[in-house]
């Protein structure tokens, strides 16, 4: 499986394009509408879209590539925030281009799209949809998993108790995973569990 990490231009999550036999792509958390463009350059055609959570930093590329022809899944709880107000798009005065979700998936799921399988890890506490993906052997950890940090809970949805909980269930994880968040730069399961407190919790 190759991985390929786009960085945003301005405030806005990072995006990840998964593609198992370098034409056919997925991707996790379309931040902007250049996502279509920078896919297109690398020669994938993103297929499927999934969301870790719906705030409007991590989803305004998704109407550009629905209308390429992908396909937009979250968790079936996150469904909701994604596609009303609390995906706090007007309330930043984002300009966030309407689009629908065409499938929802539990926790504990696994996913077959583009030739690769991908498990769904329910993780609330940002949001209380938010999930993050192991696909091989990476785990895209949205806003719930930063590097020595921790996703923020006071935003609509947050729960600091849910939050707890996905962290000691990411931290239970057994071997090593290399952590791709939703911000920032990368890490590794073990150099959170080392030097994140939240996990040491």
């Amino acid at each position: 499986m190759r991985v390929e990490k786009i960085y945003p231009v301005g405030f806005a999550s990072n995006c990840y394009l998964l593609t198992e036999n370098g034409k056919d792509a997925v991707a996790i958390d379309p931040a902007q509408p250049r996502i279509l463009k920078k896919a297109e350059a690398l020669g994938f055609a993103v297929r499927f879209v999934l969301l870790t959570h719906g705030h409007f930093d991590h989803i305004g590329g998704c109407a550009a590539l629905q209308k390429a022809g992908a396909k937009i899944g979250c968790l079936r709880e996150e469904r909701a925030l994604v596609l009303g107000r609390d995906n706090l798009a007007f309330a930043m005065g984002a300009d966030l281009a309407p689009f629908t979700v065409d499938f929802t998936f539990c926790g504990g799921e696994r996913l077959s799209l583009c030739g690769m399988e991908i498990a769904v890890l329910s993780s609330p506490g940002h949001t209380a949809g938010g999930a993050c993906y192991l696909a091989g052997r990476e785990l895209f950890t949205g806003d719930t998993l930063f590097r020595e940090s921790v996703g923020r809970t006071d935003l609509p949805t947050g729960n600091a108790a849910a939050l707890a909980e996905s962290l000691r269930r990411l931290a239970s994880l057994e071997g090593e995973y290399p952590i791709r968040p939703g911000h920032g730069e990368d890490s590794t399961l073990s150099h959170e569990k080392k030097y994140n407190g939240w996990l040491q919790c």
